[in-house]
C-alpha cells in the first residue's frame, strides 16, 4: 500500500521538488547540510531531496555532505513518522513519499490514509458547492436576459421582422433557462451526495482523531 500514494496531484508535487532552487547562496556557503537534512526529514521529503540541494549549490561550487544530511534527516523523520503527523498530513492533502520505516509506518500510514479520505470528501463538497453556485448564477443570468428581451419586445417602433427576431431569441433563452435549471438540479444532487459521503466519513472517524 505504501508505495502507491504518489498519485494524481502527488505526481505533480513530486515533479515540483526540483523545479526551483531549494537552498540559498548563504545556506550553500555555510554548508548547512545537517540543518537542511533535519528540516527535510521533519517535512517527510525523500532522500532524493539531497540531489535538488546539490543542484542548487552547484553554481556556488559547493558540494553536499550526504553523511551529515542523512543523519540529520533521520532525526527529522522521527518527528514526522507518527500517528498524529500522519493524520495531519492526510488532512492537509499532502503527499506521502514512503519515507517511514515499517514499524513507524504501521502507525503513520493508517492515520494518513484516514486523513486523506476526509480531505478528499471535503474537497468533493467544496467542488460541488462551487458547481452549484455556478449553475445557479447561470440560471439568474439567463432569467435576466429573458426579462431584457421581453422588455425589448414591448418597445415602440419595432418592425415585424425585428419582433420576430426578438421572439426567436426569447425562445432560445427560455431553452437555455431550462438547461441551466436542469444543470442546477444535477449540481444540487451532486452536492447532496458529496455531503452524505462527508457525513459518513466523519461518522466513521469520529472519536478516533482530533477535531475535524
Amino acid at each position: 500500500m505504501k508505495r502507491f500514494l504518489i498519485t494524481g496531484g502527488g505526481i505533480a508535487a513530486a515533479a515540483l521538488l526540483g523545479s526551483c532552487s531549494t537552498m540559498s547562496k548563504d545556506e550553500c556557503l555555510a554548508g548547512a547540510w545537517g540543518e537542511k537534512g533535519y528540516a527535510d526529514g521533519a517535512a517527510g521529503y525523500p532522500m532524493s531531496r539531497l540531489d535538488d540541494h546539490a543542484k542548487a549549490c552547484e553554481k556556488y561550487q559547493v558540494g553536499p555532505n550526504p553523511a551529515a544530511y542523512g543523519s540529520a534527516r533521520e532525526d527529522g523523520l522521527r518527528t514526522y513518522c507518527t500517528f498524529q503527523r500522519g493524520w495531519a498530513e492526510g488532512r492537509a492533502g499532502n503527499t506521502y513519499y514512503g519515507v517511514c520505516r515499517p514499524e513507524e509506518e504501521a502507525e503513520f500510514l493508517p492515520a494518513y490514509n484516514d486523513g486523506r479520505r476526509l480531505h478528499e470528501v471535503e474537497a468533493a463538497v467544496a467542488s460541488a458547492e462551487s458547481a452549484l453556485s455556478s449553475a445557479e448564477a447561470r440560471v439568474e443570468d439567463r432569467e435576466d436576459k429573458l426579462d431584457a428581451k421581453q422588455r425589448e419586445l414591448r418597445s415602440d417602433g419595432l418592425t415585424d421582422d425585428e419582433k420576430q427576431r426578438i421572439r426567436d431569441r426569447i425562445d432560445e433563452v427560455r431553452g437555455e433557462i431550462r438547461s441551466a435549471r436542469r444543470n442546477a438540479r444535477e449540481a444540487r444532487d451532486a452536492l447532496d451526495r458529496a455531503e452524505w459521503d462527508l457525513r459518513q466519513v466523519r461518522g466513521e472517524l469520529s472519536g478516533r482523531y482530533p477535531v475535524f
